[in-house]
This record gives structure tokens, C-alpha cells and sequence, in this order.
């Protein structure tokens, strides 16, 4: 059992925990923007470069003997041709770094290529219905540039503050079977792309790819390793509105409506609570442009918040680990999905204040948010690794539409073995669940699927196993193994990629693209070549490495014996193999 505070210590630690929360929730702050993710102790030279959360998954520090910054096509040209003819290994990094994977750390102390400035919008054609942008730009200046000439990009992953080039090449999402589908990636029509090319090519090489082109399957998720996106072409659709109601029921039956949701509604997606045995709906559908409402999303866990307060959430969840305390976790996940419905999770009617459902919005204000990038004094986002807030892992698993029902009712057996161990989900508002739609993209989802996006806490300490660190790691293993789930590229642990490009059927195309492209490697790294299947697998085999998901325990020195974590099989999917805690003289 784990060890609790007296119920008159819990009692005041909740109510205040409360009070935190709400504050959380309504307080409104300037915020301090993300700064660029690569530092340098000289002039763009001896760098290193950290993603947005400070942390890869093996927390490893990734070095560049240099940086550049193209503020132009023909500047990225000349970047890519100087890199080539040095033979010198490159990467490309985006403006706010948001992959968890090691996409763009270099090798060898090799190049960084920042599109930093790539971020101009070229074109916006009202007659074609489509915009050309630089792979800098962000997705909310995508999105406002269109509806500026009345035309919207249809489905996008809920955070604006990715970069084109990075959401295309990790393969984002919004929610969607309908049409082409949620994956950003499959409404383009066009790309250029800058490689590295031979002496009779001044060694770069500029690729227009259109529709038609084999190889702009390759293009679209490419991973950053066939070379460096400078502008993208999307179709768009004239502006419209959609209409969002929010509905609880019970997750008793969500194994049955969940294959059927996104059928039903355009943009619907699911949030999930096992651990409270409930699921939010979002139902969630165009209507025509006359229908009145001017609804806003600004999502309250995308929101600048003071560090202070985020710096409470964080010890009081290191607190609750610290002491196995269950019980304030339960409770203070139902405060937080209480708070959060309270505050219609940040949607309001009128871009002011939350009146009742259905919000009724236009497109490009509904689609996504992200108001913590906009910046000047004390407050942040949430994760942001300057200040004491958010640390995490995230499991993301694109789940066959036929497999879900299954994949859904093995976590819920997990849930009625260990009825408190999903709480600490809670905090970080559920799972969430979108729908994506099989793409023609080499890696992209190979069928119609819904991805369970699950966030939970990451200590700092990387050899500290987790509050129910077992049940976590045997969802992740049935997500991924037991019903061969895809993994989101941009993020997971590294034992999700194990073997990962032989689910996807067109691997020998992509691969043979990539050869073509870039001969030499040079975008390539040792990471991306271990999930290519190019070279050995990813795991790293030493002591506490299952505790971060650097490999699967298979002793337990794998998980931290000395603190009563041992490596045995799964409660449900019995070919799992996670980091369980024994109790002292419970049979082991």
C-alpha cells in the first residue's frame, strides 16, 4: 500500500492543490517566448541543441560544431552545397524544436541548418485555393495568412506553434476520417526540396515535387533525412464554420463507439479518463459560414502560466511520487478534470467568456491554440525547461480502427487490477484520442486508425522509477507490440521504435528515395538509421534503462531493484516485461 499523509494533511494539501489549479486555469499573464532551441558558446559555432521539453529520451547532449541560418532558398543552397562538398553531416532544426526523437541532432559534431527565417508566406491564391510557404512558418501564421483571403486549411494538429517543415516530416495530425484525412501532410500538392547533389550540380540540388511524383510520398514524411524542405504548397478550401459540444458519458461502451465516432463526425475526438471510467465526446462538425457564433480556442493547457505556479503543480506531483501517494493523485486529477470542464477547457462562445453548447466558430480560430508563445514577462508554457514545471514522457500509438475495440478493453482490465494506477493520467488531462486516416505517404499511418496520445510524469532523475511505473509500461508494450501500433514520429520513447519501419509496406520505396537523395548520408545520424533498420536496433542496454524507455527490462537491473522495482511479465499481455513494484514480503 502506499505510504499516505495523515487525512488532515491530505485534506489542507488538497484544498490548496485546488486553489493552485483554479489559478492555473483563469489566471492570465504575459508569458516569456520560447527561446531557440540551439545555443552556441561562440558566434554560431561549437552549439548544442535541446528540444522544447530540455530533454531527449536518452538525455543525451547533442552537439554541432556549427550553426546556420538561411533566410532565403538561395542561402539554403549555398548552406546545403558548402555542407556537401565537405562531405559534413547535417540536420535541420525548427523554431521551437517540439520532437521528443533525436530528429535533429547531429552527428559528428555536424551542421545545424535552423529555418528560423525561412517563415515568409510567398503565396496566397484565392482563385487555386492554395498558400506556398517557407518550412519555417508556423502553423498558426499558416492558418491566419489563409483566412485573410477567406480560405482555411481543413484539418491541423491542435498546437499552432509548429513549423510546416516540422509537422510534414514527423507526420502530425489533427482529428479526421473524412476527405484526405486529419494528416497535414496529405493536403500538399507540392514541395521543393534542397539535397545534396554532385559537382556537375554545384552539390545541392533543388527538387520541385507535385502530385503525380512517387518520390513526394517519400517527401512528405521524410523524417529531416532526405534533406531540407524550403517551400510547401497546400490546397485549402474556402473558410467555414464548425460547431463544438462537449459530452461526458461513461466508458463502459467506449470500445464499441470509439471505431464509430469518427465516422459520425468530421472532427471528433475523444478524451479519455480510465482511471475515472469516463470519456469526454467531442462532437464536432462543420456547419455553414451564416450560422451565428464567433467561438475562440484557447485551450487551457496551451496557456502562459506564471512559474511560480507551475513550479507548485511540479512539487507537489514530485511529493506524491516521492511517497507512492496514489490517493492525492486520484484526487487531484479529478480536481484537474473537474476544474478543466469547468472552464469548457478553454473554448468560449465569443472569444471572450464560455456561455453555453454548441461553440459555433470559424475554422481558423477553432482549429488550434497555443497563446503561452506570445511573450514578455514571468510566465511560460507550461513545459518550458528554464523554469521548475511540466517533465514528461509521452506514448503516442496509432491503433488499427479494427484492433481498438481490443486495445480499449485491455487497458480498462488493467484499470480493474490496479483501479488507481491510471490517476496520474488525469493531471495531464487524459488520453487523447484523434482519428487518422490512412495516408499515401510511405511513412505515413497505413490504415484508418486512432491515436491514443497518453502523457505522464517524467522524473528528473532518471534512475527514480514512476508511481505505477509497470502498468504504463505494459500499456505502451500492448499498444505497440501485442496490436502493432504505429508511433507518432515527433514523439514516444525509444523502445516504441523498435523495429518500427517493418509495419510500414512501402519502406523499400522510401528507402530508395533516400539513397537517391542523399548517397553520402550526410542527414543521416545513428538514431535515424537505427529506426530505418540500417543499422543496429535502438535499444541501450544498462542499468535503470527501462525506467525511461530506453529498452525492455529483461533483468531486473533494468528497473531499479534497490527501490522495489523488478523486472516481470504483465498483468494483462503476459508477454510484456515492465519494472513492477514488490512490496517488501510479497512474493516476488
Amino acid at each position: 500500500m502506499p505510504h499516505l499523509l495523515p487525512k488532515k494533511h491530505i485534506h489542507t494539501q488538497n484544498i490548496t492543490h485546488y486553489i493552485i489549479l483554479l489559478l492555473l486555469i483563469i489566471t492570465i499573464v504575459t508569458s516569456s517566448t520560447p527561446e531557440d532551441p540551439i545555443k552556441c558558446s561562440s558566434k554560431n559555432s561549437n552549439c548544442t541543441i535541446k528540444n522544447s521539453y530540455g530533454e531527449f529520451p536518452d538525455r543525451s547532449i547533442c552537439h554541432a560544431m556549427e550553426v546556420s541560418y538561411p533566410k532565403s532558398e538561395e542561402e539554403l543552397i549555398a548552406v546545403v552545397a558548402d555542407a556537401t562538398k565537405m562531405r559534413r553531416k547535417m540536420k535541420v532544426a525548427t523554431r521551437f524544436s517540439h520532437s521528443m526523437p533525436k530528429l535533429a541532432c547531429p552527428q559528428d559534431n555536424g551542421l545545424l541548418i535552423s529555418t528560423n527565417y525561412l517563415n515568409r508566406t510567398l503565396i496566397v491564391d484565392e482563385s487555386s485555393m492554395t498558400i506556398t510557404v517557407e518550412s519555417g512558418v508556423t502553423l498558426r501564421q499558416l492558418i491566419n495568412d489563409a483566412a485573410k483571403v477567406g480560405l482555411a486549411l481543413p484539418y491541423a494538429p491542435y498546437w499552432w506553434g509548429l513549423t510546416i517543415g516540422g509537422l510534414m516530416s514527423t507526420g502530425a495530425h489533427g482529428s479526421s476520417l473524412w476527405g484526405l484525412g486529419s494528416s497535414v501532410h496529405d493536403h500538399v500538392i507540392q514541395l521543393r526540396i534542397v539535397t545534396p547533389g554532385d559537382a556537375k550540380e554545384g552539390f545541392a540540388k533543388v527538387r520541385t515535387l507535385g502530385n503525380g511524383n512517387p518520390e513526394l510520398e517519400a517527401a512528405k514524411v521524410s523524417l529531416g533525412v532526405l534533406g531540407v524542405i524550403s517551400q510547401v504548397t497546400f490546397k485549402l478550401q474556402p473558410m467555414f464554420k464548425r460547431s463544438i459540444t462537449f459530452l461526458e458519458k461513461s466508458d463502459s461502451d467506449l470500445g464499441r463507439e470509439a471505431p464509430k465516432f469518427g465516422l459520425e463526425h468530421e472532427f471528433g475526438d475523444i478524451t479519455w479518463y480510465p482511471g475515472q471510467q469516463k470519456a469526454l465526446y467531442r462532437i464536432d462538425d462543420r456547419v455553414p459560414v451564416s450560422t451565428p457564433g464567433n467561438g475562440l480556442n484557447d485551450f487551457s493547457g496551451f496557456r502562459s502560466r506564471p512559474s511560480l505556479i507551475l513550479a507548485l503543480i511540479r512539487n507537489t506531483e514530485e511529493d506524491q511520487e516521492s511517497r507512492n501517494d496514489a490517493d492525492g493523485k486520484c484526487i487531484d486529477g479529478k480536481l484537474t478534470t473537474s476544474l478543466l470542464k469547468s472552464a469548457s477547457y478553454g473554448y468560449t462562445n465569443n472569444g471572450i467568456v464560455f456561455i453555453n453548447y454548441p461553440i459555433i466558430g470559424y475554422q481558423n480560430r477553432l482549429q488550434a491554440s497555443g497563446s503561452c508563445l506570445d511573450s514578455t514577462k514571468d510566465g511560460t508554457c507550461p513545459w518550458d525547461y528554464r523554469v521548475k514545471g511540466q517533465f514528461f514522457h509521452q506514448t503516442t500509438v496509432s491503433i488499427g480502427l479494427s484492433k481498438v475495440m481490443n486495445f480499449i478493453e485491455d487497458v480498462q482490465k488493467l484499470v480493474a487490477i490496479e483501479p488507481k494506477a491510471l490517476c496520474v493520467l488525469d493531471l495531464y488531462n487524459g488520453v487523447l484520442m484523434r482519428y487518422v486516416k490512412a495516408s499515401s505517404a510511405y511513412l505515413g499511418n497505413q490504415e484508418d486508425a486512432i491515436d491514443f496520445d497518453i502523457t505522464y510524469f517524467r522524473n528528473k532523475d532518471p534512475l527514480v522509477p514512476r508511481l505505477y511505473e509497470d502498468i504504463l509500461e505494459e500499456i505502451e508494450q500492448i499498444g505497440v507490440f501485442k496490436y502493432g501500433g504505429l508511433p507518432h514520429w515527433g514523439k514516444n520513447r525509444n523502445v516504441a521504435f523498435e523495429g518500427v519501419i517493418k509495419k510500414y509496406k512501402n519502406a523499400s520505396n522510401f528507402l530508395r528515395v533516400k539513397d537517391a537523395y542523399d548517397p553520402m548520408g550526410l542527414f543521416s545520424s545513428e538514431w535515424t538509421d537505427q529506426i530505418l533498420g540500417l543499422r543496429g536496433g535502438i535499444t541501450i542496454d544498462k542499468e535503470g534503462c527501462a525506467l525511461e524507455g530506453l529498452c525492455i527490462c529483461s533483468k531486473d537491473i533494468h528497473c531499479a531493484p534497490i527501490k522495489g522495482y523488478f523486472c516481470r511479465e504483465g498483468k494483462v499481455y503476459k508477454d510484456a516485461r515492465v519494472c513492477t513494484r514488490i512490496v517488501k514480503g510479497e512474493f516476488a
